[in-house]
């Protein structure tokens, strides 16, 4: 696939070194996700994913360089314009999932909303939210009635799919997913892929996946490995 738009994200000479350590965390001199691309990031534990994972999601900001996304640049931004921005944005979904056990599925679907009114206004010129949330979780091949069943009550596959169908509705820009394969056999992990593949094309969006695992390399339009993104030097060392 030729991908000739301006990317959806973009980092250049980006470092961030953690507070209180003296090793040099993370640098890296360039990074592009074009609009529509689905890339997969590997690494091993310990090689600066999840620290690059926060930089992109601006919970954290570089110490120097630019993280550009969606035309922003997000070391521009204050805090809480950084947190209200990626509601907005991005669509994440967490290797723990991070849902709400206590909430229904409906609760957890429709909880980036009330932070992020332009994928609520998004929703609301062709639907109404509920009916969206049921769509999505129609789409993954979730129950019908699984709207109002607790997120404790569900199998672990069925957690999964209820943390993408939160990740995508609205319609962000970005699909960052964190390791959301590591607990399936390649039976599941096949189905999942395909699934998450389709909705993700679906909403038009962009999609960078984490992960250690390089036989899920055939999903993706590149592949690219977090140690050759990062700039080499004597004290250079990655922490996650």
């Amino acid at each position: 696939m030729n991908f000739n738009s301006e990317p959806i994200i973009a980092l250049h000479q980006v470092s961030f070194t953690w507070p209180g350590s003296r090793q040099f965390a993370l640098h890296i001199d360039s990074f592009t996700l074009h609009r529509g691309e689905r890339v997969l990031l590997l690494g091993q534990s310990g090689s600066g994913k999840s620290t690059l994972l926060s930089l992109l999601c601006g919970v954290i900001a570089p110490q120097q360089g630019t993280i550009v996304l969606a035309g922003t640049n997000l070391a521009s931004l204050s805090v809480t314009k950084r947190d209200r921005f990626r509601a907005e944005n991005i669509g994440v979904i967490f290797q723990q999932f991070n849902l709400l056990p206590y909430g229904s599925v409906a609760d957890n679907v429709l909880l980036p909303l009330v932070f992020a009114p332009k994928r609520r206004q998004r929703i609301q010129q062709g639907s109404n939210s509920m009916a969206e949330a049921q769509r999505l979780c129609v789409a993954l091949q979730l129950p019908d009635q699984i709207l109002s069943a607790r997120t404790s009550e569900l199998s672990v596959g069925q957690q999964q799919r209820v943390a993408v169908a939160r990740a995508l509705i609205g319609q962000p820009e970005v699909i960052i997913a964190d390791e959301p394969t590591s607990a399936l056999d390649r039976d599941s992990q096949q189905a999942f892929m395909n699934l998450l593949l389709g909705q993700v094309a679906d909403s038009d969006a962009s999609l960078l996946m984490v992960s250690h695992d390089p036989d899920l390399a055939h999903y993706f339009d590149r592949v690219v490995r977090i140690e050759d993104l990062q700039t080499a030097t004597p004290q250079a060392e990655a922490l996650c």
